[in-house]
């Protein structure tokens, strides 16, 4: 299974990795897709498993401060699918 890390840097002072969700058969931007919908605060909060926004494929690695859940992923961090990095762009990803 594929394994992609997501890592926050768009609001933080150093990149931090927060998650890391298994995408099963998916490559490429599907994959991406998939880790960026998982780690959105959509309904209520992926980080702490709610109903409706968490997942058993995304493991979180990020600090829990409070009871206060991770932000959603955003333009301008970072995903990793092995060796390759990519960023989130206004719109899809780019490789940098």
């Amino acid at each position: 299974m594929t394994q992609v890390a997501v890592i926050h840097t768009a609001f933080e002072d150093s990149p931090r990795t927060v998650a890391f969700v298994e995408v099963g058969e998916r490559v490429g931007t599907e994959a991406l897709e998939y880790a960026y919908r998982w780690t959105q605060n959509i309904m209520d909060s992926w980080s702490l498993k709610m109903p409706e926004d968490g997942n058993d494929d995304v493991t979180v690695m990020g600090e829990i401060v409070n009871g206060m859940g991770i932000r959603s992923t955003s333009m301008g961090d970072h995903m990793l699918i092995g060796t390759t990095k990519y960023k989130v762009a206004p719109v899809g990803f780019e490789e940098i």
